[in-house]
């Protein structure tokens, strides 16, 4: 082998490993600009409360709830520089899958086998993606998304079993495949308040195509939940 090929070689090795300090990098660097972004918006909604509120239950619950997302942030940034770490520890291609979760409905991709760098330039390109690597040693990209996933769009209905759950149903209630079942219904209460033409819409399911009406019939039906505790076994004295 000549100087020039041995050198020729070298400046390889040393280019794919910059190139995946690169990638690591601007990972790192994207999703913290997020998280700061979010945390300043956070900070500014705080003080606002505290200033506006003058110390209500409602402020308080709030700025509670944003304490929360802080703690749970910083986890999933710990996590992800765990991922990143191994991934770049490992050798060899990787099968990649990708999984978005919605609020109704989850699709998954198969991506095949991919190199670290190629992994690396689907999460630059998707900064929102959180990596993780199974048991198996593959890796899946996720997501959570606060939306209808695009079949629950086209077919969700939501409409009551046969046991007086309030449930969300793939396609008509009829076809009877279940997807969510959130939660049991008085429903002595609802035919003795609501009007009957509502009861058979409900009976024949509501189709519901985004979050603001998924939110409308959750939060109409809510006010008929039976309350758990009745289903409570007292124990005997």
């Amino acid at each position: 082998m000549s100087v020039f090929q041995f050198f020729k070689r070298l400046f390889r090795k040393r280019w794919r490993r910059w190139r995946r300090a690169i990638w690591s990098c601007s990972i790192v660097l994207i999703v913290c600009a997020l998280l700061w972004s979010v945390q300043n918006i956070k900070e500014q909604t705080k003080k606002l409360l505290t200033a506006a509120s003058d110390e209500t239950p409602l402020a308080l619950e709030t700025m509670h709830y944003l304490q929360i997302e802080d703690h749970k942030q910083k986890e999933r940034m710990q996590d992800q520089r765990a991922f990143m770490q191994k991934l770049n520890a490992s050798r060899g291609k990787k099968h990649v899958h990708v999984r978005i979760t919605y609020v109704c409905g989850v699709e998954e991709q198969d991506l095949g086998k991919l190199t670290a760098d190629g992994i690396y330039e689907l999460m630059n390109k998707n900064p929102l993606w959180q990596g993780r690597l199974d048991k198996k040693g593959e890796v899946w990209l996720e997501q959570n998304v606060v939306d209808l996933s695009p079949t629950c769009k086209r077919q969700a209905y939501i409409s009551m079993d046969a046991n007086g759950n309030l449930t969300l149903f793939d396609g008509p209630p009829e076809e009877e495949k279940v997807m969510k079942t959130f939660f049991q219904l008085d429903v002595g209460s609802m035919e003795s308040s609501l009007p009957e033409d509502v009861l058979k819409q409900l009976e024949e399911g509501i189709r519901v195509q985004d979050m603001d009406e998924f939110n409308s019939v959750l939060s109409t039906f809510s006010d008929y939940a039976r309350d758990m505790a009745e289903n409570v076994m007292k124990p005997t004295p």
